[in-house]
């Protein structure tokens, strides 16, 4: 389940005290947990998968939550999978570790491992947001974020979109806060 941290040492992990916080931004976060078959899990412990078998894992993923792509309108999706050994790993956490915007809402279902999200909220304050396993988030368009990996650098995320070139950051420059770069 997530956890967030506020600017002033605040953690909770309360669903619905997290989603209450997030809503003046119109973050949509919840918890889903769905019966998934027993093979499915020894695929997403698997750091290195093949093509067909991120096909199969979308395959499933996609027959269990249709209604996700229903409600948020999206057109497809992929399977992001974060490994150690992944080439480049270090310019794709670079990438989405700033602070950034997309023109284009982006959504994603945690399938195995845990992300952190940090937000700026409307007065300036900032958020930090550790997502995982079974954890579905919906974050509008334009708002300020920045993302990446927990400290395991293991995770497999669905990610839904609306646009082809809707997910490319447009960094704002805001500087992460202090008491949250300290956590990080």
């Amino acid at each position: 389940m997530a956890i967030l941290l506020l600017e002033d040492g605040t953690i909770n992990s309360d669903l619905v005290d997290i989603a209450h916080e997030l809503s003046p931004l119109g973050i949509n976060l919840k918890h889903y947990e769905p019966s998934m078959p027993v093979f499915l899990s020894d695929l997403l412990s698997q750091e290195i998968l093949t093509d067909k078998e991120k096909n199969y894992i979308l395959e499933i993923h996609d027959s269990l939550f249709e209604f996700l792509k229903n409600e948020g309108g999206y057109l497809g999706s992929d399977l992001l999978s974060v490994h150690p050994g992944l080439p480049d790993l270090d310019t794709l956490i670079a990438t989405y570790n700033h602070y950034h915007f997309h023109t284009a809402p982006e959504a994603l279902y945690m399938l195995a491992g845990e992300m952190i999200f940090g937000f700026v909220r409307p007065d300036r304050s900032q958020v930090q947001l550790l997502i995982q396993a079974q954890d579905y988030i919906h974050i509008p368009a334009k708002v300020e974020h920045w993302i990446r990996p927990a400290a395991s650098l293991h995770c497999k995320a669905v990610r839904y979109f609306t646009t082809v070139d809707g997910w490319m950051p447009h960094y704002t420059g805001t500087q992460i806060s202090d008491f949250l770069r300290k956590q990080r």
